[in-house]
């Protein structure tokens, strides 16, 4: 059953939330502030795909439980609830580990989209590692670093990188065309999928974090390039 957390202090949203996912096939747990939703995840963790987390809670708020969640698990899908004035907070929330935010208000259609988007992407991604279970040579290694597609691994020179699943897509996509320029609508699609209609920020955090993960100097990049006007590239 496809299990979706969703943590939400005003009861109106959540319960306008909570009758969408039903009608669209997934099972619901609800949480009214930020602590219960921990303390559902850590009774549910093996279970709960998704994670839908309004920023603006009492006690622990969506920040907090987003960066819990991700410390957790690299693969659960995280989306934000965010006001159109909390644009810092979009950033903050991607950058300690969300997958996708949606802006307050928003239609049942949109909200539908992207949580189905993700919920690709976690299955496409347990997919993917069960069928490289099975394949004898399952990892490309580009100078100092080797990405691993059967245990979704990154290392640099034998040392693990910590990567969240979205971070890993990013970098599978990078490995499968080193030298090539990839544009951040290409890199949205490969990996959100392609009806994802969201923001191309979302990609430019993401390679802001994974120059953090990789790089000597992020500052200073010399595998994660910039492509001026177009996106980035992977250069070895």
């Amino acid at each position: 059953m496809k299990k979706v957390l969703i943590a939400e202090d005003e009861t109106s949203i959540r319960d306008f939330v909570v009758i969408n996912l039903r009608r669209s096939g997934y099972d619901v747990l609800e949480a009214s502030n930020g602590t219960e939703a921990m303390q559902l995840f850590d009774s549910n963790s093996n279970e709960i795909d998704i994670a839908i987390l309004d920023i603006m809670m009492p006690g622990a708020d969506g920040l907090e439980v987003c960066k819990y969640l991700r410390s957790k698990s690299k693969r659960i899908g995280i989306i934000m609830l965010t006001a159109r004035t909390q644009e810092m907070d979009k950033v903050t929330g991607l950058l300690v580990g969300a997958d996708d935010y949606v802006t307050k208000p928003f239609s049942p259609s949109e909200l539908m989209a992207r949580i189905d988007a993700i919920y690709r992407r976690v299955t496409m991604t347990a997919e993917t590692e069960d069928d490289a279970k099975g394949v004898q040579n399952s990892s490309v290694v580009l100078n100092e670093f080797t990405l691993d597609l059967r245990s979704h691994t990154l290392t640099k020179n034998g040392e693990n990188i910590d990567l969240t699943q979205v971070e890993f897509q990013i970098m599978e996509y990078f490995f499968s065309n080193p030298n090539a320029a990839l544009s951040r609508n290409d890199i949205l699609k490969f990996v959100w999928g392609d009806s994802y209609f969201g923001d191309e920020k979302i990609v430019d955090v993401n390679i802001h974090r994974l120059r953090n993960k990789v790089e000597e100097e992020p500052s200073s990049p010399v595998h994660l390039i910039t492509v001026w006007g177009m996106g980035y590239k992977w250069v070895i």
